[in-house]
């Protein structure tokens, strides 16, 4: 559900609530907490709160139950606008239950962040007694909220974590508590059995499992290491974009992963990446070099090594290329998000005649490469900049010259798309492409960028019909988004069993006994020679001398698509029995027989 949208339904005013209704349970239950912040977010809502004793994940059962309490007790939500000083007064009186002058470090600098002439609210849940006694939980608060805690019947806790105030490491780090919350007790329970799916196709779990990768902290946080079969799966995919751009006229480059600090000064990233930017090195000769963290402006120095003709466009450059990013530790995820990372990055320099169907092209790319990968659900978002924002380079001019192309391009293809205000990039408008998985999850995956000002940055020019220079435009895409990522994606979509044409290991070949093993050598050897995709067939051959059992299981469990088995009647046949991944047993057969038994390379 799109944020704009989200933040207007009554599942985000009830998750909100839920936060409130958690910060009363907690304060009841420990009476010392500071509260800070509760705000309701994609799934569910959180709380951060300062606890004087560390809190325990068994805990959170008794917060959940008391919440159940006091939702049964039908206090109505009650919303109260004051001035700055009543709530200066509010939040420092202790005869206010949830206020007082112990408990107010955090309340106090949320009020006075609150902009002058901007309301300032109270929310008060209040119930009173069969003695007629008044209960009230009072919190500063611009809402939005449901009338009644009565409304908040499907929630659950899910989960602890750390938390630095205002998210500054130089602040004190809070306790968060994650919860969910739903309209009904099957979104709850579906919502629910979604996570322990999740939990099973976690691609780090994968990973490990399957032996795609690995991480060491003698390497460092964030940093892959990638082992034979995770290589094997990144190499396929790589050959296979590389084949399709082949196809469509680009031109592989490599560039280094270092560079002048002067490049990316030039280029703007500098003031606007600097964060994400590894700490900057210093040669003998008192020159700066970064890490690269992106691609972009080494391919825009080898279109400006030369003078270039308007005959010479559209210019083409792909690469994939390894980046470096700073992302703090607590927000890595495996390779989702990792500090270092390979881009299918390219880099389209183009004319303004050529600019639509450049565009056309690049999305057309994007489009094969998900079906390709199975990835057959997504949605079209468009950022545009935020005019309020000042991070943006570039005149209004070209910034609408870039924006109008991509909708026409979008209108060109059939595509409905989401305007999505602060989601362009620094340097232009960009197309992304939001990816459902087999959970209903969303994944921003691929992206198109239209550029004017990179191409002003750097001065570059190319020499038109009227003999005249020109200032080429930039296209920037990358239909992967980035190798990890992709990768990341495709386990947790598979579960790890990958489709036939992507599998690191295609065929494992289980001899049953040791006098068997020359004839699954031949038989790999002759698997090996066979092209399939444009690629050889990917075969292992098991020759422990373990039993079959074992061997059938161990290949199951590394999700092989097919195990060939031979036996003595094997050898005297001339058969193989097979086994499939998903069918089972299929029964002894040639081997001629068997790779008519292959999925179509189109379909699988």
């Amino acid at each position: 559900m799109p944020a704009e949208r989200y933040e207007e339904s009554y599942l985000y005013r009830l998750r909100h609530s839920a936060a409130h209704l958690m910060a009363q349970a907690v304060q009841e239950l420990f009476p010392k907490v500071q509260l800070s912040i509760g705000p309701p977010v994609e799934n569910g809502f959180y709380y951060d709160i300062d606890f004087p004793q560390p809190l325990r994940e068994e805990d959170l059962a008794r917060i959940e139950k008391r919440m159940k309490e006091l939702s049964k007790l039908d206090q109505r939500i009650v919303r109260t606008e004051v001035s700055r000083e009543e709530a200066k007064a509010m939040i420092l009186d202790p005869a206010i239950p949830g206020n007082g002058p112990d408990v107010a470090e955090f309340k106090l600098q949320l009020l006075d962040a609150i902009p002058e002439g901007e309301a300032i609210s109270f929310y008060d849940q209040q119930r009173t007694d069969r003695e007629g006694t008044l209960h009230r939980f009072v919190d500063l608060c611009r809402g939005p909220h449901v009338e009644s805690t009565k409304e908040i019947k499907h929630f659950k806790l899910m989960s602890i974590a750390g938390a630095y105030w205002r998210g500054d490491v130089r602040n004190k780090q809070l306790t968060r508590i994650y919860g969910t919350a739903f309209e009904t007790a099957d979104e709850l329970e579906n919502y629910l059995h979604m996570l322990e799916e999740a939990k099973k196709r976690d691609h780090r779990l994968l990973g490990r499992e399957l032996g795609l990768f690995m991480f060491s902290p003698r390497v460092g946080t964030g940093l892959p290491l990638w082992l034979p079969k995770g290589a094997m799966l990144r190499h396929v995919m790589t050959d296979f974009l590389q084949q399709e751009q082949l196809k469509r006229g680009y031109l592989p480059v490599v560039t280094p992963a270092i560079a002048n600090i002067k490049l990316y000064e030039k280029s703007g990233h500098i003031i606007n990446y600097r964060d994400k930017m590894f700490p900057f090195m210093e040669d003998e000769e008192r020159e700066t070099y970064i890490l690269k963290p992106m691609n972009c402006p080494f391919h825009i120095e080898i279109y400006a090594s030369h003078m270039r003709s308007y005959r010479d466009l559209p210019i083409r450059y792909a690469e994939f290329g390894t980046v470096h990013r700073y992302e703090q530790s607590g927000e890595v995820t495996g390779i989702l998000r990792a500090r270092g990372f390979t881009q299918d990055d390219a880099h389209l320099f183009v004319t303004p005649d050529q600019l639509i169907e450049e565009f056309v092209g690049v999305v057309d790319l994007m489009q094969a490469v998900l079906k390709k990968l199975g990835l057959t659900q997504y949605r079209v978002r468009v950022g545009v900049k935020d005019p309020h924002s000042d991070k943006y380079v570039g005149d209004d001019e070209n910034w609408e010259a870039a924006t109008a192309a991509i909708k026409n391009a979008c209108d060109k293809l059939g595509l409905e798309y989401e305007l999505s205000e602060g989601d362009a990039a620094f340097y232009g408008p960009k197309l992304d492409l939001i990816i459902k998985d087999a959970l209903g999850r969303e994944w921003q995956m691929g992206t198109v960028q239209v550029d004017y000002n990179l191409p002003e940055r750097f001065d570059l020019e190319y020499i038109g019909e009227d003999s005249k220079p020109h200032r080429p435009i930039m296209i920037h895409r990358a239909p992967f988004g980035s190798l990890e990522r992709m990768i990341g994606l495709l386990t947790e979509q598979y579960a790890g069993a990958f489709p036939f044409w992507l599998s690191p290991n295609q065929i494992a070949i289980l001899p049953i006994a040791d006098r068997h093993i020359e004839k699954a050598q031949e038989v790999a050897e002759c698997l090996r020679g066979t092209i399939y995709d444009t690629r050889p067939l990917r075969v292992s051959v098991d020759e422990r001398r373990e039993t079959l059992g074992k061997k059938i299981r161990e290949a199951q469990l590394q999700k092989t698509p097919f195990m060939l088995i031979i036996g003595d009647k094997d050898l005297e046949d001339g058969t193989l029995g097979v086994r499939s991944r998903e069918e089972g047993d299929l029964g002894a057969m040639t081997l001629s027989d068997f790779l008519g038994k292959l999925p179509h390379p189109s379909a699988s």
